[in-house]
């Protein structure tokens, strides 16, 4: 391939180039599969609605001090959604909370899949007694209810939302690390990397231009499906009360409506729009993930 100018085009350029068409060949490649394209579009306005919030309702709809409406009050057309037991705007808080319950369950995602990553590779490359340790820690992560670690770290440590990031990242990495064990184990089989090896390619070398390119694409499926289960765990430590009480998240709204006593009372639109909002979220990540893990994988769309 050569240029307009009739010269070869660098390095660089032809890295770019295949960087192109690779992302030109898996949109097109997702966007056969219908159910991705639905999870897709419902995370796009959810990610819209979360970060344009304080322009739809407001920075102060979280305050009790401004509450514009009476305690408890039913859905009408002054308040769509209802009122809390303060006063605010319902569907305003379920927008805001968007903010608080996405960047969580990213941000814990990212520092699950991190970690296993690391752990998958290195155990996968070097082998011997440190893939053992590594293993056998992973074994013992697994083994234990990961609800029931994360709840011990958020009680231990300070009650914020770096705490229950961090609970979650911190037990949720095991499935990660043996996934990309697998697959690191299958890449160091092939050719090009007994020829790095002999070429004087060092272990680093080896680790970060050859094995984690091509574990990637399953690190990239597993995020996504991490992420519906870090939004999950978030609302379940905020509903039992371990998640920061000066922010409003889902899980929060849950949980005060727990307190307010909304469930005995009958007091519906309490409890429905947090918990449906966390509920589709959830399904369009997992949809996604799947939607991702049948274009890098298409052995999966054919035994489905």
């Amino acid at each position: 391939m050569t240029t307009p100018t009739g010269t070869a085009p660098s390095p660089r350029a032809l890295a770019r180039q295949r960087r192109r068409a690779s992302v030109t060949r898996f949109w097109r490649q997702y966007r056969a599969e219908r159910a991705g394209l639905y999870g897709l579009a419902v995370l796009a306005l959810c990610a819209l609605l979360a970060l344009f919030a304080p322009l739809f309702v407001g920075s102060d709809v979280s305050s009790v001090t401004r509450a514009p409406g009476r305690p408890m009050q039913s859905p009408s057309t002054e308040f769509p959604l209802g009122t809390d037991q303060f006063g605010r705007d319902l569907l305003g808080l379920v927008i805001w909370g968007a903010r608080v319950s996405l960047l969580v369950g990213l941000l814990a995602a990212v520092l699950s899949v991190a970690i296993g990553t690391l752990i998958g590779v290195t155990a996968g490359h070097f082998k011997g007694w440190y893939a053992t340790v590594m293993m056998r820690i992973t074994d013992w992560f697994l083994v234990m209810p990961t609800l029931v670690l994360a709840i011990a770290l958020a009680t231990v440590m300070s009650r914020s939302l770096t705490t229950i990031v961090v609970a979650i990242g911190v037990t949720t990495w095991p499935t990660t690390a043996r996934l990309v064990r697998a697959q690191t184990l299958a890449v160091e089989t092939r050719p090009y990397i007994e020829r790095a090896k002999a070429l004087g390619g060092g272990h680093r070398h080896i680790m970060s231009r050859h094995v984690l390119p091509n574990v990637m694409p399953l690190v990239l499926a597993q995020t996504t499906l991490i992420i519906s289960s870090a939004i999950l765990a978030e609302a379940t430590l905020a509903f039992l009360g371990l998640g920061d009480p000066t922010v409003v998240s889902w899980g929060g709204l849950l949980q005060d409506a727990r307190e307010a006593g909304a469930v005995s009372a009958g007091d519906w639109w309490y409890l429905v729009p947090p918990g449906i909002a966390i509920a589709v979220v959830a399904l369009a990540f997992t949809l996604c993930g799947r939607a991702v893990e049948s274009v890098l994988n298409p052995r999966l769309g054919v035994s489905r």
